[in-house]
């Protein structure tokens, strides 16, 4: 086995050409066929007992097939150590169309890890998400929860914001019925946003047993490319219109969120406790954002071509089975690979830096800091030492919080290294409330 190395088109690519002389093919197959002649069964003949050119004009195609697959990959396997190359992805071999009547000659096409040398942060500017839990938040946050456990009671008054109205209606384009445009007994509360802006607003207004005919333009990005910025007409009919109702704010609706007994101090504590909990995961994982970016800004490097898709492939499987837990059919609904790809280049890219910083900066998860997160997060259960105890039964189901741990060192580690300003952001903002 001959090889030789030569630069690649880019410059993470690597190719090695690869001779294999025929004479050394020739006795790894026969190596292989002695080897099958000793399995292979065939009518007429005892087990073992089948003539060698019998066995070779069979088998002789595969054999060789795998022999050349062997030599190749033990070849390229030491030339990748000797070189101390780290391969991303997998190797793709062709074989040279001119070939010595003597040998078989193969090019290895592959890419390896970029060598990274970590970017000066000491410029980088970090937005550092601020924000206090006070009364207003609170106050908010049961109003949502109020809002959650809305009933409705019949309304004798004009459909208003907020309402739920039941209605028959049939959509005409051109005079013509389209699909997907006809409903009766369709539920939809008004102002939350399930029918586009212009069907509401005619809505709006209307009474019980009331029918109304009025024009909708569908936005030019709507997903049906045959409504996509057409003008249609709608025929309604309003059958019934329902005010919302929420509950009372008594010791009912505390005993609704847990508190046994009634009192609604320790359900406002409660409710105060939780949301410090979830603003405070909100605000880390904004900042985390700020960091990543920050991060990339200084460490502008080259990638595998070969990770980024196998990257992508898996992001557009996880959405597939996201899909099928849903009840969607993906066949119905194709997913293609490249609408994560600027994703999965962001993610890959990050993967290296950050494996390269832990490396460098020894930011590797402490044990007491893994306990520390598994600790936190047993809090939102009922019994959270025996949710610990589940955890550390299994050291496989601490590699979520030892990478979590990991994380947060990194962006520790960078706010401290970096220019950091806190910057304080709205309740609704981290909450991700519509305005």
């Amino acid at each position: 086995m001959q090889t030789q190395e030569n630069a690649g088109v880019s410059a993470l690519e690597r190719r090695f050409d690869m001779a294999i002389a025929k004479a050394d093919l020739d006795k790894e197959v026969q190596h292989r066929l002695r080897e099958l002649s000793g399995k292979v069964k065939m009518a007429g003949f005892r087990p073992g007992k089948v003539p060698m050119n019998i066995v070779a004009q069979q088998y002789g195609p595969q054999a060789q097939s795998e022999a050349i697959s062997a030599i190749l990959e033990k070849a390229f396997g030491e030339e990748v150590r000797s070189r101390n190359l780290r391969v991303a992805g997998y190797p793709r071999i062709e074989q040279k169309a001119a070939t010595g009547q003597d040998k078989l000659e193969f090019t290895a096409i592959f890419e390896v890890y970029p060598e990274i040398k970590l970017g000066d942060v000491s410029e980088a500017t970090i937005d550092r998400a601020t924000l206090t839990v006070g009364d207003a938040e609170v106050d908010k946050t049961i109003g949502a929860l109020r809002k959650q456990r809305v009933t409705y009671v019949a309304a004798d008054r004009p459909a208003a914001q907020d309402d739920r109205l039941t209605i028959d209606f049939t959509g005409r384009k051109g005079g013509e019925e389209f699909e997907g445009g006809k409903a009766v007994d369709f539920v939809v509360v008004l102002g939350a946003g399930m029918m586009l802006p212009d069907f509401e607003a005619a809505l709006a207004g209307m009474k019980t047993g009331e029918s109304k005919t009025f024009d909708v333009t569908f936005p030019a990005d709507y997903h049906a490319k045959n409504l996509a910025g057409q003008q249609v007409q709608f025929d309604t009919v309003m059958k019934k219109i329902e005010a919302p109702k929420l509950p009372e704010l008594d010791a009912d609706f505390a005993r609704i969120l847990g508190v046994k007994d009634g009192d609604l101090t320790k359900m406002r504590d409660e409710v105060k406790t939780n949301l410090e909990r979830e603003v405070k995961k909100r605000l880390q994982a904004k900042t985390k954002n700020q960091v990543m970016d920050a991060l990339l800004s200084v460490n502008n490097i080259d990638v595998p071509k070969a990770l980024v898709n196998m990257e992508a492939e898996q992001m557009a499987e996880h959405a597939r089975k996201d899909m099928e837990t849903r009840g969607m059919d993906p066949k119905k609904s194709p997913i293609e690979v490249s609408w994560f790809t600027d994703h999965a280049l962001r993610r890959v890219k990050l993967g290296l830096v950050f494996a390269e910083l832990v490396k460098e900066k020894e930011l590797q998860a402490k044990p007491e800091q893994v306990k520390a997160i598994v600790e936190e997060y047993a809090q939102t259960f009922e019994d959270p030492k025996e949710v610990v105890r589940w955890y550390y039964s299994e050291p496989q189901r601490l590699a979520e919080a030892e990478a979590l741990a990991m994380e947060n060192n990194v962006v520790e580690w960078m706010l401290a290294n970096a220019k950091v300003a806190d910057k304080p952001v709205s309740f609704d903002e981290i909450m991700g409330n519509a305005a």
